[in-house]
């Protein structure tokens, strides 16, 4: 008899931590064939080559932050951990990151990233800020010994010696790159330490950029309350880094030399502004030097009393005729006005009664102006100048205006 008989559940477990114990974390490269994108959100899929293939799954939260969507015959590298599935007794792989393997995949995902990030608004010209013309302090994101920090620190020591870098060291390739310069970004912004930031790093190869094409980079950028430099390979390169920040520059040394200025040419610029400003001082007080001798030359300055007397003279004079108009235009607007009431007083009712006018009322104080408002024996009061008469009603004639003066 055998001296063990393992059950399948027995033998599949110990399969299970032998494959898992063996192979903690790995990545492996193949051909992806039988992609499916599940409705739950996980994803399936084979990898192969020309011997041998694997099954693998993604879950759902892991491939929510992929940049982009993997499909049949796309070649790619997956990291992750061998497991078995032990229901159906198969090894697989849980697949925690993906990375394009060729440079045909590697572009195709490029420009789908470029696509989306377009779409959703991260490379609007109007976002973009300015960079600081006189920075005191930089901060620099990129590898502490690569030609791109040695390039920035040399160049703006020789132009801007006063300005400090504060370098945030971080590895620019390989896995984990993406995450360790986004961290840099965020941390740089929590600190407040420098005026704007230079993300980038040396020439290379599309996969060895690949980081700054990575979209949790391209997020921080975007996120960031402090103005962004990016400055990633050669000047025919292009990240997506270049087009969410806030000015590109085609190298770290270009990066450089825009972010700073010339101490040399400011220093040249002050002489110049010092000599014209000097200059145009000293003709100035020349000017007035010569004002100020034409002034002291004047009658003026020479006889100030004597002036002064001749002012309050024609001041004198001023006054008394000014006083004489004064008078006379009092006199003359007296006449006017005295006209003026004499005429109104003609016009004014008191003044028409004085002249034998009167008019009538009826008892209840009405003013009578039609023999219509009458009636025999109706008492009315006549109202004079000087009083008034009451009288009663006794004949009506509607044609008296017609009849001669005198005759009833």
């Amino acid at each position: 008899m055998p001296d063990k008989i393992y059950t399948i559940s027995e033998i599949t477990k110990e399969l299970k931590a032998l494959l898992e114990g063996s192979f903690p974390k790995i990545w492996v490269e193949g051909e992806i064939s039988n992609y499916i994108h599940h409705s739950s959100g996980h994803r399936y899929f084979t990898l192969k080559d020309q011997g041998a293939q694997i099954r693998c799954v993604m879950w759902r939260w892991t491939g929510q932050h992929l940049f982009f969507e993997p499909r049949d015959g796309m070649k790619i590298r997956g990291s992750g951990q061998i497991t078995v599935y032990e229901k159906s007794g198969q090894y697989q792989l849980v697949v925690t990151s993906i990375q394009p393997a060729g440079i045909g995949e590697l572009e195709l995902a490029f420009q789908e990233l470029k696509r989306k990030l377009a779409e959703e608004g991260l490379f609007n010209q109007e976002r973009k800020r300015p960079i600081p013309r006189f920075p005191a302090k930089i901060g620099v994101v990129t590898s502490p010994t690569g030609a791109a920090i040695r390039d920035i620190l040399n160049i703006t020591r020789r132009r801007a010696p006063w300005v400090e870098i504060i370098l945030w060291p971080v590895p620019v390739q390989g896995e984990g790159a993406a995450e360790r310069i986004a961290h840099a970004i965020n941390r740089f912004n929590e600190l407040d330490l420098v005026d704007f930031i230079i993300i980038g790093r040396g020439g290379g190869s599309l996969e060895d950029l690949w980081a700054f094409n990575e979209e949790i980079v391209a997020r921080a950028v975007y996120a960031s309350k402090l103005p962004v430099i990016s400055a990633v390979g050669h000047e025919i390169d292009f990240t997506i880094s270049d087009f969410v920040a806030d000015l590109r520059a085609p190298t770290p040394s270009a990066a450089a030399e825009i972010a700073v200025p010339d101490g040399v040419e400011l220093l040249a610029r002050l002489n110049q502004n010092f000599v014209s400003l000097s200059e145009s001082v000293f003709d100035r007080i020349e000017r007035l030097s010569g004002r100020l001798t034409e002034v002291k030359g004047r009658y003026g300055l020479r006889k100030p009393l004597e002036i002064i007397v001749q002012r309050a003279q024609g001041l004198d004079e001023t006054s008394r005729l000014l006083n004489i108009h004064l008078s006379h235009g009092m006199k003359s607007f007296r006449r006017e006005s005295d006209s003026i009431f004499e005429k109104l007083e003609m016009v004014s009712p008191g003044g028409i009664m004085k002249r034998g006018y009167s008019y009538c009322r009826d008892e209840k104080g009405n003013t009578v102006k039609s023999f219509k408002q009458v009636a025999i024996d109706d008492k009315i009061d006549i109202i004079l100048y000087d009083g008034g008469l009451q009288s009663r009603v006794t004949r009506i004639d509607p044609d008296i205006l017609k009849k001669p003066k005198g005759k009833g």
